[in-house]
């Protein structure tokens, strides 16, 4: 592998285009050399705007030798075929969430990498790399606190894109709390469920909004999660965790406060970009190390099948108003640490 890693990324949407400026301007030991589309003719334009290589088909962008490793930001639908296809190519691969829209598929990438023999994948869940999730992860794992016991979290959105409905909500937006409360804890879950609040006047005409996730782990820590995504007000993460010696609230990154006359205000953040930028910095900063290392060292494939198998039992829980066991696959030893 070269000394610097050569990058070639498949889907030149906004997350996609974030991630080329974010590694050829501010990170290190990785460039992303080439690019690709489904819609090749917007590919190019993109390989033409950041002067690197464009490739009209991302399958012969993957398996060109002068690529070391890929970057999947396509729409979801594309994920699974891209990823098989680096497997394939025996390149690592780093691809957003969710690994592949169903559970099914996510199986199949998992068994393309144990045929293989080695693991290739990470999935983008970056609020593990994110500094307040960071701290909670080692005040739980100290226990010092004693066991956790009831987790109270809230993802709340200004407004959301076109074409929202009412399965977004869970698949969209609490899949990351669905992920990073899973690694949290260290336990997968047993049980979901999905309810209602008032809907509010001022969302998406016909999708209800907010929603609250109810999951429960297989040790019995209950956890809610509100989604609230047209709240028209400031983009916000909370997680308090209730243990039984102590309270753990995530800190909220944010500004400074400025009091004038009578008043004291402080600015928020806007959306996920503004909050979570540090966590996208150190996400696939660690990617690259790890991958010129020759290892996976993040959320993994496995990962991103156990989060969509919880996510389809929340969205079968919310469609059926009733509690849904959340059932997964045995984990191979290929997976165990």
């Amino acid at each position: 592998m070269a000394e610097e890693l050569r990058i070639g990324l498949v889907g030149t949407g906004g997350i996609g285009r974030t991630h080329i400026e974010r590694i050829n301007t501010r990170l290190q030991g990785g460039k992303v050399v080439a690019c690709s589309d489904p819609a090749a003719a917007f590919g190019m334009s993109v390989a033409e705007k950041y002067g690197i290589k464009g490739f009209e088909n991302p399958l012969d962008m993957i398996n060109d030798p002068e690529i070391d490793a890929v970057m999947c930001t396509t729409a979801d639908p594309y994920h699974e075929e891209y990823v098989l296809a680096a497997i394939k190519a025996g390149k690592y691969v780093f691809c957003e969430k969710p690994l592949a829209p169903k559970a099914e598929a996510c199986k199949r990438i998992v068994a393309a990498e144990m045929e293989a023999g080695k693991q290739f994948v990470q999935v983008g869940f970056m609020r593990r790399y994110d500094y307040g999730y960071l701290q909670l992860k080692e005040a739980v794992d100290s226990g010092k606190y004693g066991q956790p016991l009831l987790l109270h979290c809230a993802h709340r959105n200004p407004d959301v894109v076109a074409g929202w409905d009412n399965s977004s909500a869970v698949e969209n937006s609490m899949v990351h709390e669905i992920d990073v409360l899973r690694w949290l804890l260290g336990e997968d879950y047993a049980t979901a469920e999905v309810q209602f609040g008032k809907c509010t006047t001022k969302g998406v005409p016909g999708v209800q909004d907010p929603q609250i996730m109810i999951l429960t782990t297989k040790s019995g820590v209950r956890i809610d999660v509100e989604s609230f995504v047209t709240t028209h007000n400031a983009y916000e993460i909370k997680c308090e965790i209730v243990c039984e010696d102590a309270i753990l609230n995530m800190p909220q990154p944010g500004y400074i406060s400025i009091s004038a006359g009578t008043q004291c205000a402080r600015k928020e953040h806007a959306d996920y970009v503004e909050r979570f930028g540090d966590a996208y910095d150190t996400e696939i900063q660690t990617w690259i190390n790890a991958t010129k290392a020759g290892y996976v060292d993040g959320p993994n494939a496995w990962d991103g099948y156990c989060c969509q198998v919880a996510a389809a039992a929340a969205s079968k829980a919310r469609d059926t108003k009733s509690v849904v066991e959340v059932v997964y696959d045995p984990m191979p030893d290929f997976y165990k640490k």
